[in-house]
């Protein structure tokens, strides 16, 4: 393409010292030469010529703009049978709707939000719970990652006068072998006022498996809380789950899970919320 303009550059010069060198009685001759190099132009620069050079100048340009930003946004959306938190039961056993969005820099820093409707009955904080977060997260060598920050758990539509917000910390590590990935993390909650005024920590275990030229892959989780967001006496409390998922056509993928916590009868008569369950999830990610 730089050939054809620099040719258009050269023709339109020659054209102009022509007209400025030319008596009138060469008019004619001028004409002839006009429609020659007019032709020849036609032939040589074409419509299609044009649309690709602008093309990909577009194109050039967008790359240089995202690789000089390094941003990514990423979104995703569920549709689960009921919201489980730390194997808690907080949508009352009915279906949640779920999703976030993530906007993440190549330097390792990324910020979030995630939201979930709850049980307004039961749990007494309002219909919705919306997270805020933000971290830094990254590679240490080949299969080992890191991963810390905080989050900001918010109960916008809570009974006025309600202590519910509180700040949580975390960090975890994970470690990739072929085709199995596991996480090992940690969660504080300092002393708060929704937190009855004192402080909750959260030691959790993910594994996951993918099972060699199949869409599943197995995934298992074990946690225990030591602090106010238990349902025993003592503040003590083991959760686990086994589950599977299957990626499907495009961004989405199912997956189904048995989930269980400890739960006292004193603290949960009827098992609200510490009932074991199977839990459906429909997901899709972007």
């Amino acid at each position: 393409m730089l050939t054809s303009i620099r040719g258009l550059m050269a023709a339109s010069l020659a054209t102009g010292l022509a007209l400025a060198a030319t008596p009138a009685l060469a008019e004619e001759s001028i004409d002839e030469n006009l429609g020659a190099i007019t032709l020849v132009l036609s032939e040589t620069i074409t419509e299609a010529d044009i649309d690709r050079a602008i093309e990909e100048v577009e194109t050039d340009t967008a790359n240089s703009v995202g690789g000089e930003s390094g941003l990514e946004i990423s979104a995703n959306v569920a549709l689960a049978s009921e919201y489980r938190f730390r194997g808690v039961d907080l949508s009352g056993g009915n279906l949640a709707i779920q999703g976030g969005v993530d906007f993440s820099h190549s330097s390792g820093f990324y910020i979030g939000t995630w939201a979930s409707n709850l049980d307004e009955d039961t749990v007494g904080f309002g219909s919705t719970e919306l997270d805020v977060y933000a971290g830094f997260g990254g590679a240490l060598g080949e299969g080992l990652s890191y991963d810390v920050g905080g989050i900001y758990y918010l109960y916008p539509d809570a009974a006025s006068g309600l202590e519910t917000d509180y700040v949580e910390f975390y960090g975890s590590l994970g470690f990739g072998l072929g085709p199995a990935e596991l996480t090992a993390g940690v969660a504080y909650a300092p002393d708060q006022d929704s937190l009855g005024g004192t402080d909750n920590l959260y030691l959790y275990t993910d594994i996951g498996f993918s099972i060699p030229e199949t869409p599943l892959t197995v995934t298992g989780h074990v946690g225990y809380t030591d602090g106010f967001l238990t349902f025993t006496n003592d503040s003590k409390a083991f959760d686990w789950s086994i589950g599977v998922e299957a990626g499907l056509s495009g961004p989405l993928s199912v997956g189904v899970s048995y989930v269980g916590v400890e739960g006292d009868g004193l603290i949960d008569p009827n098992g609200v919320f510490t009932d074991d369950a199977i839990v459906f999830t429909l997901s899709a990610s972007i």
